[in-house]
């Protein structure tokens, strides 16, 4: 067996189906509930996985899957990318107005789904010309077939994946991921977790996120194996970590603020050697708590975006000292740090975060007018030139070369891990027929990072109603924690709504005299 790539950091990116081929076959692989796949097992399974589809699709077809963790949601990357397919994963917390949105964007061939959730669609949520399957029946579709597709030979520019994210403005917007990216984002993260053939992954991050595909590709590459986790309470959690003597956990901060507040037994605690964070910023309290509660545990603070993967990581050894740091960049990743006037910001200065290199995804799909804002050609003054994505994240360095976020542009929501679009909220709400306007904003919460607020036109009186009617079209990350109601709204010199004016009330209204 030779060394595994993230052991020499091999800058060489391969297609993405080469990722299961270092596990030793007999090594265990994949633990889901039907079972644990063996890598000579999962290596059969993706070969037929790919062998079906490449007979039903050509080359660049988008095939989507929407379900829960398991067999088919941890195969299918990986067998589409064989087959030359693009997957497109879905959040399974998504209802049918956002997945109808991203069948349509996507131009999905196939939609791969649950049984619960292939009823909850309407006839008009699927467009004409696409398949929707039951998981368990695309299964057993493959295995009937028979046909086995070997590794691929594709060129690892090519498009592998599109996933959706949303936007400070409008629809979630696709994410498109060629091979290389998705391949050197796995050997660059399991080189800085120095994961192994030993390692053992609770996967409890939605599959359908980078950070949650990350949690399969990293420890793959790596030869360990993957338990993913569809989890209820924090409890869960912890039990799966003593049952499996788990050594890696990624999560966001509102997972981490719930399991600092349960009880950790000797067992469950013994074997984590790492746990990593992105989605959100970690706090001096909320580090403190991890610590006491898993003192012989490594703490990887990150930061990433969809549209470059992952960006840094801060070293355990500095976590301590720089709690709320965003650290230093990973390996194949160049972090710029823009000033106003566009030049290279000094020690201590802001700027905006300007991620270059081979991690940079390849634009949005089939939105060229966004693509052309985000992505845009590196500063002068960048290693690898080429294109960089301009985060839109406010930084600055200190004098040890460690990052710090300060703040963000756009009007994103970023509450418990998910980037949620105001404007899709507020679509959302005005379509109920309940209220006349509707302004969507975050607010500081201790928990989720930011809690969802919206302020709506109509009569309180309705707020049951818009609840109810909410609920049905929105996933619960997206539902409002609170509402606030108005017979008119603020509006600026323009005539127009009044954001500012309208948060900084709602902020104000918050803070104790």
């Amino acid at each position: 067996m030779t060394d595994l790539p993230h052991q020499t950091l091999d800058p060489v990116p391969r297609p993405l189906d080469h990722i299961c081929e270092f596990g030793r076959a007999d090594d265990p692989a994949l633990a889901v509930k039907t079972g644990t796949l063996t890598y000579g097992e999962l290596r059969t399974r993706i070969a037929t996985m790919a062998g079906w589809l490449a007979e039903r699709y050509t080359p660049g077809t988008r095939v989507a899957s929407w379900a829960a963790k398991g067999e088919l949601t941890c195969v299918l990357p990986l067998a589409a990318a064989r087959a030359g397919l693009v997957h497109v994963p879905i959040n399974p917390l998504l209802k049918r107005a956002q997945v109808a949105h991203i069948l349509s964007d996507s131009g999905a061939a196939l939609l791969v789904a649950t049984n619960s959730r292939r009823s909850s669609l309407n006839a008009i949520d699927v467009p004409a010309g696409c398949t929707v399957m039951d998981e368990g029946e695309a299964i057993a579709c493959a295995a009937e077939a028979g046909a086995r597709l070997p590794i691929s030979k594709h060129d690892p520019d090519d498009l592998a994946a599109i996933l959706y994210t949303s936007g400070s403005t409008g629809r979630p917007k696709g994410v498109m991921l060629s091979h290389a990216n998705m391949w050197l984002g796995a050997v660059s993260v399991a080189h800085y977790l120095s994961m192994d053939r030993d390692d053992r992954t609770l996967a409890v991050l939605p599959l359908s996120f980078d950070y949650g595909q990350s949690q399969l590709f990293c420890t793959w590459i790596a030869g360990g194996c993957v338990y993913p986790l569809d989890y209820l309470f924090p409890q869960d959690v912890t039990k799966a970590c003593a049952r499996h003597q788990i050594t890696t956990l990624a999560g966001v901060p509102p997972l981490w603020r719930q399991l600092v507040a349960v009880d950790w037994t000797e067992k469950a605690s013994q074997s984590l050697r790492r746990i990593t964070n992105s989605g959100g910023a970690l706090t001096r309290e909320l580090v403190s708590e991890l610590r006491q509660k898993l003192p012989k545990t490594r703490i990887y603070p990150m930061y990433g975006l969809t549209e470059a993967f992952r960006s840094t990581f801060l070293d355990p050894a500095k976590v301590a000292e720089k709690p709320t740091s965003m650290g230093q960049a990973i390996p194949f990743a160049e972090i710029l740090v823009v000033a106003n006037d566009g030049k290279a910001a000094g020690t201590g200065q802001e700027g905006e975060l300007v991620h270059c290199g081979p991690l940079v995804a390849k634009g949005y799909w089939q939105d060229a007018e966004r693509t052309a804002a985000r992505f845009k050609s590196a500063p002068e003054w960048s290693e690898y030139g080429g294109t960089a994505v301009y985060s839109g994240d406010t930084v600055l360095r200190d004098a040890d070369g460690d990052l710090h976020f300060m703040g963000r542009d756009d009007a994103m929501i970023k509450s418990a891990g998910n980037r949620i679009s105001p404007q899709e909220i507020e679509e959302a709400a005005l379509a109920t027929g309940v209220v006349s306007d509707a302004a969507a904003f975050g607010m500081v919460d201790p928990d989720l990072g930011q809690a969802v607020h919206l302020a709506v036109v109509g009569n309180q009186s309705d707020e049951e109603r818009l609840r109810r009617e909410l609920s049905r079209e929105l996933p619960n990350f997206m539902m409002p924690a609170q509402y606030h109601w108005y017979a008119r709204f603020p509006v600026n010199a323009n005539g127009k709504l009044d954001r500012t004016a309208l948060e900084q009330e709602k902020l104000a209204a918050r803070t104790p005299e």
